[in-house]
């Protein structure tokens, strides 16, 4: 892993320092409301001792159990290894049990966009509340949204330490709230922690479909092999993911059939998803969440070497500082390092990132590949976009909608409505909260074999 230099600073108007400042705030809120302790990151848990060099990310050594072995099993979702998990926010239980479940850290194999055999971690959850529906315990694989591209970042070591900093890295296990809304209802939890995201062995494929698709349904796969999980191959299985995962579920729907028919899926929901990259690219360049930029590139890089050369030719040395600074960062210490940067201070030619891909085919044939909604999804779905959403835009999520309801897909179109509040953060954020009890509610219902009936004829009407 590359040593990051020296964290950047970014100057801001006083209006755009409340933005951020809002922003944060609202994020500390959420955890706060889940009780979180505060942990030091260099305290966090140490790796074992062993001949393998221990990798630190900004101060924080990463645990050895995230370092992949030379050899992978030949089975997609194959367990690799796993060992139990401790998870900050626990009780005993008057029945000798731990609330809300017992975890267990996994490494299992997947394969990446390139056809190659990837270790990838994350997490299994069981519940200690009965499930209340009909049929065997169901199974939902968690995508998390966006936590960053350093590996101490990942939502597996975010169950363990959901807020942790020290003076190089702030880490936010955000996507815990809807873990343990999922297990209260007696649903058992795989979380993925995505390719290269903890994982030491290479960086996170940053908003990479293919990849996001693969590990979410490994996932699945990998969980029934848990040791003493109840889960079973008969296991309704729903997906659930918002921002960065609301991608990686729908992608993971798309892909179910050809990759992992071994999964049905009784439902997926898929929060604002980044269906074109060419649109998000263009809406987060200059916003609070700029740093996702660097994060995307490094990504698109480690998928596709043979975009180097572009990069290269059309980086300037603070376009390239910033990529490797960027590539050991979390959500927090992006939006503190390179909130409202703008990308034209990264190239060559003073050029937005939009600009260059706009003008160079291969860019354009790269980020192509990556749009989801070509593909009629698996099962039911649950399409929820906040019409205010200025970060991951609304009408390219509201587009998906109406590419799957064109394929004939079976497709529930929820549109967040609230006001926009100058933040494109905030307005990225608040549906996760507002609808995520409704999202729940529904994935649950299919779980339980509810039907459902597609809403796409009111599209025409729809926001």
């Amino acid at each position: 892993m590359p040593t990051p230099p020296v964290m950047t600073t970014t100057s801001a108007t006083p209006a755009r320092q409340r933005r951020l400042l809002g922003a944060s705030l609202t994020i500390a809120v959420c955890l706060t409301a889940q009780a979180v302790a505060l942990t030091s990151a260099t305290a966090a848990t140490a790796a074992s001792p062993s001949a393998t060099a221990d990798v630190v990310s900004r101060g924080v050594t990463i645990p050895e159990f995230y370092n992949p072995p030379a050899t992978l099993p030949a089975a997609d979702g194959a367990l690799v290894r796993s060992e139990p998990l401790p998870l900050a926010l626990s009780l005993p239980g008057l029945d000798g049990s731990t609330l809300p479940g017992t975890a267990t850290r996994l490494m299992y194999k997947s394969t990446d966009s390139n056809g190659q055999p990837v270790a990838v971690t994350g997490a299994y959850i069981e519940p200690s509340a009965d499930w209340s529906g009909t049929g065997p315990r169901p199974l939902v694989a968690v995508a998390p949204g966006t936590l960053g591209q350093g590996d101490q970042c990942s939502a597996s070591m975010g169950l363990e330490h959901p807020l942790s900093l020290n003076s190089q890295t702030v880490t936010v296990g955000y996507e815990d709230l809807a873990i343990y809304r999922l297990l209260a209802k007696g649903v058992a939890v795989v979380v993925t922690d995505y390719v290269g995201l903890g994982a030491t062995d290479r960086l996170h494929t940053y908003v990479n479909r293919i990849d996001e698709a693969h590990a979410v349904l490994d996932a699945v796969r990998a969980a029934r092999s848990v040791g003493g999980a109840s889960v079973t191959a008969g296991s309704p299985v729903g997906l659930y993911g918002y921002s960065q995962g609301g991608g990686a579920t729908a992608a993971a729907a798309e892909l179910q059939s050809s990759y992992a028919p071994d999964v049905t899926l009784s439902g997926t929901y898929a929060g604002a998803p980044p269906a074109d990259l060419t649109s998000v690219t263009k809406a987060i360049d200059g916003s609070e969440l700029a740093g996702a930029l660097g994060w995307s590139l490094n990504g698109f890089l480690q998928s596709d070497p043979s975009l180097k050369p572009l990069a290269e030719a059309h980086l300037n040395d603070a376009g390239k500082a910033a990529l490797t600074d960027l590539s050991t960062m979390c959500v927090g210490d992006a939006l503190f390092g390179y909130a409202y940067k703008k990308s034209t201070s990264w190239t060559t030619d003073g050029e937005s990132l939009s600009e260059i891909i706009a003008s160079t085919p291969a860019l354009q044939r790269f980020l192509d590949s990556q749009r989801i909604g070509t593909m009629k999804p698996s099962g039911p779905v649950r399409l929820a976009t906040g019409v205010s959403d200025n970060l991951v835009p609304h009408a390219q999520a509201r587009r998906l909608a109406l590419d799957w309801c064109a394929k004939g897909a079976d497709v529930t179109y929820k549109p967040v409505v609230l006001p926009s509040v100058g933040s494109a953060l905030l307005n990225h954020f608040a549906p996760l909260l507002t609808d995520q009890g409704a999202a729940i509610s529904w994935l649950t219902d299919r779980l339980a074999g509810k039907a459902t009936t597609s809403n796409c004829w009111s599209m025409p009407v729809q926001p």
